[in-house]
């Protein structure tokens, strides 16, 4: 895995501001794993690549991950904490197919929730899915049990989502709600994108240096620039 700079960040913001959410963290974890082609990448079971991301998320911000959601009864904010590093040094799923009900399927990956964009709903989604990983796709093949077969996937692959349960101190609400790994390192990776696009800004102005120049310096250096100009 390549670790990040800073420079990567600010491509990662500007190449992927006009793409898919699904897209981005894909030419995200291509950054960080660039021997390896997107197309493998998004071809990764969900726990694999959510592992992938762990590791990115430690290696550019530190193992401690944090942030807000709010109470589904009286929308009271929750801040919750986790250690990205118990995701990062995880497993990658045993085996990436599962028997259920005599048919074989494959684990979920990216490249099916893509497929699953335009679903209007959950239980049509969830259809399409059991279709696109079943690797017996003979015309007789029985229904299968969504929900059974979804908890055998749950099992065999524990890491492609990611639960965390809240009780609320305000009104004593209990929940689970899923955290969108990748979502949250996009918007971390954006961040310092854009506090650095800003700092360009200001030293460019102030002293007419080019771009490269700002990017040149050491952020110690840089900051004891801008604290200058803004004296």
């Amino acid at each position: 895995m390549r670790a990040l700079g800073e420079a990567d960040y600010l491509a990662l913001w500007e190449r992927g501001a006009s793409l898919h959410p699904l897209d981005r963290f894909l030419l995200a974890l291509h950054t960080g794993f660039p021997e390896t082609s997107i197309q493998d990448i998004a071809a990764w079971p969900l726990g694999r690549r959510n592992i992938a991301l762990a590791q990115m998320r430690r290696n550019c911000f530190g193992a401690a991950l944090s942030g807000w959601t709010a109470c589904r009864a009286c929308n009271t904010q929750l801040e919750f904490s986790m250690d990205a590093a118990a995701i990062a040094e995880s497993e990658s799923p045993v085996t990436e197919t599962i028997m259920h009900n005599g048919q074989l399927y494959r684990l979920p990956t990216t490249s099916d929730l893509a497929h699953l964009a335009d679903a209007p709903d959950l239980d049509i989604a969830a259809c399409r899915l059991a279709a696109l990983c079943r690797i017996d796709d003979a015309a007789d093949a029985t229904a299968p049990d969504l929900e059974t077969l979804g908890e055998a996937m749950a099992q065999a692959d524990p890491l492609a989502e990611i639960i965390l349960h809240f009780d609320c101190p305000a009104c004593a609400a209990s929940f689970d709600e899923s955290l969108d790994l990748a979502t949250f390192f996009w918007r971390e990776i954006a961040a310092p994108a854009q506090r650095l696009l800003r700092d360009i800004h200001r030293l460019a102005s102030a002293y007419g240096w080019r771009e490269a120049d700002v990017l040149a310096l050491t952020p110690a250096r840089r900051a004891a620039y801008i604290d200058m100009v803004q004296a």
